[in-house]
């Protein structure tokens, strides 16, 4: 389920202001059932309330196979702003938080000490993250913290691809104008030209909307042929040049962007409402009845304009004045992630606790957790590949995994050679996006990687990020829509110094180094 990042970066930013956990557990009394089997409650986060199936079959065996008994409490997504507070302070933490949804970086550190390291559990306890460790160094490096800790444990999920959103075309209304498919960024403009003046539609109208349906990426994506990518919100708009991470909005190629883009909305090729519409009511105009949207961007097609995807293809990526291509890549933040399992003070019997969180470490069981337990979401064929199966009449493939596994949350981590014995239906979203990843990711470049900060070190970027951030959006939308970016440049980068630019970034870089250290070990 691909989620807006407005919604990721509300949870990032408000994580300073979250409660501190109670300083309990350590005098709470060792817990088991009463055939002394250890029992655990561990806390869950779900986006929706889609039963209680995803805790049966590869899950329950787990439990079993462990002998350990876990309580689960879950809770929906829409409740746990609220209920964190309580869960936190009422004195009676669980034993474990599982899935990145749960607590934020920011949550963890100002928490640190009602977790416990695991670095020693890891080493005595968990050969199968282990082997991770040692075959995919960026999964370690990415949950050692600044003190040489490992407070969480990570995830890598199968089936992921390197590129993220990007854009899709309307190849019917380019058929019907007899246009060619744009190559450069110079041929865009043309197409939008004729997408806004040429009636592509047929409905007789001045109704077309060249490009628009005003997702959260809206500048980003459309000057990326000048080397503009679109990272991750948790990357806080950082991009590599080349071994030097840099800030992107304060680039000259952003700046030469904005001003090509700014052009473009002069000249009614982009939707006048892109920066004041909300979700709802742009994807009602990319999902018109007939179709009055030409170009948007998005995770897949359907994704986007839903009964109209047909007549949409993905943009191959255009020739920027540079002479290269580029398309939106960041898997070490899209694909990876962070406290996935976190254990508190709280917590007794851990290393049985960590010997049951090492079985979800292999390839058959990332796989089950992530599409659902064989005989129900997969199956294992007798060559060892893995059928990933067709839900029941009238389920999205995407619901009925999140209805069967925790999908997104969870420890995870499946060789990379392993997805090449998945076999996914042809109508499965994650089938349509690797199709397109195939034929761009030759495009990618390396993105900021996902580095780890300090407790102070998070206090200050979440209070700079904030502000700097909110600057940068309103500046650049204001220059697309009334233009004055060459006039005003120097301004924004002298504002944005005063408001702590300079130090941001040099924290940004001072993770960033740490993390190439912990990697090259």
């Amino acid at each position: 389920m691909k989620l807006s990042k407005k919604l990721l970066s509300a949870g990032l930013l408000a994580a300073a202001s979250v409660l501190m956990l109670a300083a309990c557990g350590n005098k709470s009394a060792d817990k088991t059932t009463t055939s002394g089997t250890p029992s655990y409650t561990i806390a869950t986060v779900r986006w929706s309330d889609w039963g209680n199936d995803f805790l049966k079959g590869f899950v329950a065996k787990t439990e079993k196979d462990s002998k350990i008994k876990v309580k689960w409490n879950t809770y929906l997504n829409s409740d746990w702003g609220d209920k964190k507070s309580v869960v936190m302070s009422g004195g009676d933490l669980p034993d474990a938080f599982w899935g990145d949804i749960c607590l934020t970086d920011a949550e963890v550190a100002k928490n640190q000490d009602s977790f416990i390291p695991l670095e020693d559990y890891i080493d005595k306890d968990m050969p199968n993250l282990k082997k991770a460790f040692d075959k995919d160094p960026a999964l370690k490096a990415m949950v050692t913290s600044p003190d040489g800790h490992i407070y969480s444990l990570p995830k890598k999920s199968p089936m992921r691809p390197t590129i993220t959103n990007q854009l899709f075309i309307n190849k019917t209304w380019l058929d019907k104008l007899g246009l060619k498919m744009p190559d450069t960024y110079q041929d865009f403009i043309k197409v939008l030209t004729a997408f806004k003046n040429d009636d592509p539609n047929g409905n007789g109208k001045k109704d077309e909307i060249p490009y628009g349906a005003g997702n959260d990426d809206a500048i980003l994506n459309f000057i990326q042929p000048f080397g503009i990518t679109s990272p991750n919100t948790s990357a806080q708009n950082m991009v590599m040049d080349g071994d030097t991470p840099v800030y992107q909005p304060t680039t000259d190629n952003y700046k030469e962007g904005i001003s090509w883009m700014a052009s473009a909305y002069k000249n009614g090729l982009i939707d006048p409402q892109i920066f004041t519409e909300d979700v709802s009511q742009a994807q009602a105009k990319a999902q018109a009845k007939t179709a009055i949207v030409g170009v948007a961007a998005g995770w897949t097609a359907d994704a986007i304009f839903g009964a109209n995807a047909s007549q949409y293809v993905a943009l191959p990526p255009l020739k920027g004045p540079d002479g290269n291509r580029y398309v939106n890549s960041d898997p070490d933040h899209w694909n990876y992630s962070r406290n996935e399992f976190l254990v508190t003070t709280h917590a007794k019997n851990v290393d049985k606790l960590m010997k049951w969180a090492d079985k979800y470490y292999t390839n058959d069981a990332t796989i089950q957790t992530y599409y659902g337990s064989f005989g129900v979401g997969t199956k294992k064929l007798d060559n060892g590949d893995i059928q990933v199966l067709t839900p029941p009449k009238g389920q999205s493939s995407d619901i009925f995994a999140w209805t069967n596994s925790f999908r997104d949350f969870g420890p995870k981590y499946s060789d990379p050679s392993f997805d090449k014995k998945v076999i996914l239906p042809k109508d499965n979203g994650d089938y349509t996006k690797l199709q397109l990843d195939a034929q761009y990711k030759q495009y990618a470049r390396p993105a900021f990687p996902n580095v780890t900060f300090s407790p102070e070190e998070l206090q200050t970027t979440s209070q700079q990020y904030t502000d700097i951030s909110s600057y940068v959006t309103q500046m650049s939308s204001k220059w697309v829509t009334k233009g004055g970016v060459d006039k005003e440049w120097d301004g924004y980068i002298s504002k944005l110094n005063q408001m702590g630019l300079k130090d941001f970034v040099k924290i940004q870089k001072t993770a960033y180094d740490r993390y190439e250290k912990t990697i090259n070990k």
